[in-house]
């Protein structure tokens, strides 16, 4: 490991001399590709130090153990023992830091929240699971932008599209896909029944062209439409609702929020290019997804994956067991801890069949 620790090393300070090299500054694409590359390193690089001052550390209190000198055998017996803990500490966290880098983690993001089991009560808190993740995007600076969105009748949503644009979207919010369920008494309960219903949550990372190549004369269907409401009630009263249709996968996506066919269009072949792009990685790591099926949750948008619990004020996230006390805030869109607990455990697993 020290060996590839120095290789890391060296490559860093030779990124850091190019990146000062006025040649290097005035090509823009190779000035970018090294600037992506150190910022990846520049995790890594401070941990790699740190691990040899310990190294170092240990090996000269080792020395002093073996020292004729009472007072310095003491400290080093003294010392040893923490230093040895760092080392470890600190080889877990280099090894998580070497795993390799999902390539979409520094992707923008489709989210879809669509409502399951449980009607209006479902919808309702699709609402609330999609202002949780605005807030927290919000909290981030991130820039939210609803795509495409179907009310329910008491105000819920049916369906909810939106675009989460920022740095590092993905790679918080990707394990977020599957089924989110809510156990509490609806206002409509009369009863003061416990009720559950369930929440489907997909998250896409957004495709470039490049990525997802789409023959659009052979391969898609445009329909126009004039675009309606809740209840028949048009939304505006010109053809303005654009309708693409897949032909050789069948998806199929609708989007009629802007007044403008041209924007319905743009946004509809973002989602559409989305979705295609899941659809292509899902095949491809198919073989992989089969060999990790006895460990933990893959993120699959059929898998159950949290519980709120309104009764008891509790989040549980059924993959790794994790429990928090703090339903009120996670649906205030404070969703830091959460997500951070998650995407340790993760790692945890990757880290565990890596070996």
């Amino acid at each position: 490991m020290i060996d590839k620790l120095t290789r890391i090393e060296e490559r860093y300070g030779e990124i850091e001399r190019k990146l000062c090299d006025p040649g290097v500054i005035k090509q823009r694409d190779e000035f970018a590709k090294l600037s992506r590359e150190r910022a990846e390193l520049e995790l890594l690089v401070p941990s790699i130090r740190e691990y040899r001052h310990i190294l170092a550390d240990i090996d000269e209190y080792e020395a002093a153990v073996n020292a004729s000198d009472p007072e310095l055998r003491e400290l080093g017996e003294s010392e040893l023992p923490g230093l040895r803990d760092s080392r470890r500490e600190l080889e877990e966290q280099i090894k998580i830091l070497l795993l390799p880098k999902d390539p979409n983690d520094g992707k923008n993001i489709i989210l879809e929240v669509r409502a399951g089991t449980g009607g209006e009560e479902a919808a309702l808190f699709a609402s609330e699971l999609f202002r949780m993740y605005s807030r927290f995007a919000e909290e981030r600076r991130w820039q939210p932008e609803i795509m495409s969105m179907s009310e329910s009748d008491t105000g819920g949503y049916k369906e909810i599209i939106a675009s989460i644009a920022g740095k590092d979207v993905f790679s918080w919010l990707k394990y977020e896909s599957g089924v989110h369920r809510v156990q509490r008494v609806p206002v409509t309960e009369s009863q003061g029944r416990i009720h559950t219903s369930a929440v489907t949550v997909a998250v896409l990372p957004e495709a470039e062209e490049v990525e997802v190549d789409i023959d659009e004369d052979k391969e898609l269907r445009i329909d126009v439409m004039r675009a309606g409401g809740p209840g028949g009630q048009c939304v505006n009263t010109t053809d303005s609702a654009v309708r693409i249709t897949h032909l050789p996968t069948g998806l199929v996506v609708i989007c009629q929020d802007e007044k403008s066919q041209h924007k319905n269009k743009a946004k509809a072949m973002k989602i559409l290019r989305a979705r295609l792009f899941d659809k292509l990685q899902a095949a491809q790591h198919a073989e992989r997804a089969a060999a990790r099926k006895s460990q933990v949750g893959t993120g699959d948008r059929s898998e159950r994956i949290r519980t709120y619990n309104f009764p008891q004020g509790r989040v549980t996230d059924h993959r790794f067991g994790l429990t928090l006390h703090k339903l009120e805030d996670i649906l205030e869109g404070r969703l830091e801890e959460l997500l951070t607990a998650v995407r340790a455990n993760f790692q945890a697993e990757a880290l565990k069949s890596s070996e």
